[in-house]
């Protein structure tokens, strides 16, 4: 069993090995294309957008994973594709991307409404759209059920909370970029004071809710992966914390089904990295039964922003450590 140091060194690896072989792979072979979607329920609809990766065979003997990535507001697919790179990585990596496009009249500045209960349970409001897309793309192409993932930043990553709250029995693990915990905010104005200040609600008590959300399953791992950066103007860092904290004690739930502090608010490992020429970060890791449970990753001085791109998008920091490369290598090993 590798630590959490060891893992996290272990993960450095994989990310140097990728980007020395990534630009001779784009250069060799074809990239990969969109294909347009739209699914409705009784709660509306939704567009979303299929990066269908270069090396994609409908008839192929190995399903693919599938990762569901949420934009920020004043986004949407094209944008969220280019800023963070995930379908170069769908490419040589052979995944399925999905981007759903959240609509103006759902709301103006094209925001996830993370905030609203309808929203915030399992088959109910935009989280029942989003899981229906999920549906509908897994019908479509040849997907690994075992190997559905989410992941979202801004409004996109507390929706992405909420998903894997409610929806644990499809996605085997997640990423939370500078969004929040489940629930952090049930009203429009609470919103507000939480993405200033952070959620007024008990991370605790919020990881039992989350686990209910789902119909109270157990044993049932939800390995999470928290992003954030330290100088976060938009989404108060400690959104973030809460985050560690809430998944933390619904898997300390899922475990056994009882509160029990199996999992501890501690971490086993911490780790401090450098980007060459660029900003430092640390990694605290939890662990528990010989598995990461949630690691969490703050990049100093880094503002509200996807790290690690390079794309120069607005919201977005060249000078961090590649969140695209590190989501990726942190989700594609678990199972549900």
């Amino acid at each position: 069993m590798k630590s959490g140091i060891d893992s996290i060194k272990a993960a450095l690896l994989v990310l140097c090995t990728w980007l020395a072989t990534a630009g001779t792979a784009a250069a060799a072979g074809p990239a990969g294309h969109w294909d347009i979607g739209l699914y409705g329920n009784l709660f509306g609809s939704r567009e979303y957008q299929v990066w269908v990766p270069a090396n994609y065979q409908a008839t192929q003997p190995m399903p693919m994973p599938l990762l569901l990535v949420l934009h920020g507001c004043v986004t949407g697919p094209n944008l969220m594709g280019e800023a963070s790179g995930f379908n170069e990585v769908a490419d040589t990596e052979g995944f399925i991307v999905v981007y759903p496009r959240q609509n103006v009249t759902a709301n103006p500045a094209r925001c996830w409404n993370w905030q609203l209960p309808i929203n915030q349970a399992r088959g109910s409001g935009e989280a029942s759209i989003l899981a229906g897309i999920v549906e509908n793309v897994k019908a479509d192409y040849s997907v690994d059920p075992r190997r559905v993932y989410v992941t979202g930043i801004s409004a996109g990553g507390a929706m992405t909370s909420i998903m894997l709250a409610c929806y644990s029995d499809v996605f085997a693990a997640g990423a939370v970029h500078a969004g929040g915990m489940y629930k952090g905010a049930t009203t429009v104005s609470g919103s507000a004071y939480a993405l200033l200040a952070g959620s007024i609600y008990s991370p605790d008590s919020n990881g039992r809710l989350a686990w209910q959300c789902s119909g109270s399953p157990q044993p049932r791992p939800l390995p999470v992966l928290v992003f954030h950066g330290s100088a976060d103007a938009t989404v108060n860092p400690v959104n973030g914390q809460q985050a560690v904290r809430q998944f933390l004690q619904t898997n300390d739930l899922a475990d056994d089904g009882v509160d029990n502090d199996s999992v501890k608010y501690v971490p086993t490992s911490t780790f401090n990295g450098q980007v060459p020429g660029g900003r430092a970060y640390t990694v605290d890791t939890y662990t528990y039964g010989g598995r990461t449970l949630v690691q969490h990753y703050v990049v100093h001085g880094m503002g509200h922003a996807w790290s690690g791109s390079q794309s120069g998008l607005p919201f977005t920091d060249p000078n961090g450590p590649d969140a695209t490369l590190i989501t990726w290598v942190f989700l594609k090993d678990h199972l549900r």
